[in-house]
């Protein structure tokens, strides 16, 4: 009788603790956003006139692993910068994974002139994001229409 228990108590302990486990693609806990106010509903950003042209913050894009924002710097009719102001950054993967496709996304976007660009392997979530922010400043700054 004393085995049973003894065995019953250490597969309980067991469970709990195989069940509390957290596995890297879990994430570190979020860090606390900085204190800005969410944009109002159907806000797509803010435009701000410069001397050579304007820059416009597309509107975040909610992804399954963080928000995605860019900004867009338009100038003569051309897309001249695309930053990204945030991208998921929640564990070391989605940073290894961010650090290269950014700049190919940016990359993709000065040679197609538009949102219109493809997908970077491997970063599917982060360049889904990435467009539909990008398409939002675009429509707010009424490029190529």
């Amino acid at each position: 009788m004393r085995r049973i228990a003894l065995w019953l108590v250490g597969t309980v302990c067991g469970l709990v603790l195989l069940f509390s486990y957290r596995t890297s693609t879990m994430g570190a806990p979020p860090s606390p956003a900085p204190a800005v106010a969410p944009p109002a509903p159907g806000d797509t950003g803010g435009t701000v006139a410069s001397g050579d042209g304007s820059v416009v913050d597309g509107s975040v894009a909610q992804t399954r692993w963080g928000p995605v924002q860019v900004q867009v710097r338009i100038s003569a009719g051309r897309i001249v910068d695309v930053v990204a102001l945030q991208v998921p950054n929640g564990n070391r993967r989605d940073q290894e994974i961010n650090s290269s496709a950014v700049p190919r996304l940016r990359s993709e976007v000065l040679a197609a002139q538009s949102a219109h660009i493809n997908t970077v392997s491997g970063a599917t979530v982060t360049s889904d994001g990435y467009r539909e922010s990008l398409q939002a400043a675009l429509d707010a700054a009424h490029f190529g229409s």
